[in-house]
């Protein structure tokens, strides 16, 4: 697979967005690198949605400036737009159409459509003749899911932008579609932002993850490094000293313990470790996310 990046294709400088009073995206700053696959972590309403729509251009700024391509992501030349691949939350089908008319409509937008790939995937994700032309909004809420991913990738897009994909999907339908991500679309060097709250879904296809806290990437790196380097300290609070420790994240006092969490730790956690009542522990993802995202 793919997993050294090369130059930026998308880059976010100082990035606003709020609605009302709520600020949900602060000064952000993000930048994503050619061929890399890096899945979005955030909590619920953390506004990983918002991120990827101002990505796309798709909602004004506030504040701050996206570019894609080397091009302003708010006035993308047709031909750029055709190199990527979107698919948001809720999918957006033209749900009066059956699965096919819709399929004819975009294969005339996108001089790269891959009808072969598209008949490939209908054929593998259960659409038989009777589900091709059936309206779409009789179809389940899986079925859309899978005609919207069907739909991003027919066009073989050089940048693939998913925003929760497999929330309406089974656990079978899942893995299928995490296998046709691996095989498909990750070993061709497709560049891919992954957002999902399915953490075991992130450890099998994301190469690099981005935790969204507070408007801001609060941390980011490659998925196994984060996972090697993450560690929890339990440690009494008189024992620690007042800066931070190397790599640290974020620190917690609860009476007279604390519980500090680092990335990569270096040699003062190192010296740390050897005091009395002092615990270090490794965290999973789950862990991780908890504890970045509080």
């Amino acid at each position: 697979m793919n997993s050294q990046p090369g130059s930026s294709l998308v880059s976010m400088s100082s990035v606003a967005k709020h609605f009302g009073s709520q600020r949900v995206l602060d000064g952000l700053d993000w930048q994503v690198a050619r061929g890399q696959v890096v899945g979005l972590l955030g909590r619920n309403g953390a506004g990983k949605s918002t991120l990827l729509e101002c990505m796309l251009g798709l909602r004004e700024l506030d504040g701050g400036a996206v570019s894609m391509f080397g091009e302003d992501a708010s006035r993308l030349s047709e031909g750029t737009l055709a190199r990527i691949g979107y698919v948001p939350q809720k999918p957006d089908l033209f749900d009066w159409l059956t699965p096919l008319q819709m399929f004819d409509y975009f294969k005339a937008m996108y001089p790269r459509w891959n009808a072969a790939k598209v008949e490939g995937l209908l054929s593998r994700w259960g659409f038989d003749a009777l589900m091709r032309n059936k309206q779409i909004k009789k179809l389940s809420g899986g079925e859309q899911q899978r005609l919207a991913i069907i739909r991003a990738l027919a066009h073989d897009p050089e940048l693939l932008i998913l925003d929760e994909p497999v929330s309406a999907l089974d656990p079978v339908g899942r893995r299928e579609f995490l296998r046709e991500l691996v095989d498909q679309v990750i070993e061709r060097g497709t560049t891919v932002v992954f957002s999902t709250h399915i953490l075991s879904d992130l450890e099998r296809v994301a190469f690099d993850l981005a935790f969204l806290k507070d408007g801001k990437i609060a941390l980011q790196g490659q998925t196994d490094v984060l996972l090697e380097g993450a560690r929890r300290i339990v440690a009494p609070w008189s024992a620690l000293p007042g800066a931070p420790l190397g790599g640290e994240v974020r620190r917690h006092r609860e009476g007279a313990m604390a519980s500090v969490i680092v990335q990569a730790p270096g040699a003062d956690v190192e010296r740390l470790a050897r005091e009395p009542g002092v615990r270090v522990e490794a965290l999973t993802l789950e862990d991780l996310f908890i504890e970045v995202t509080k």
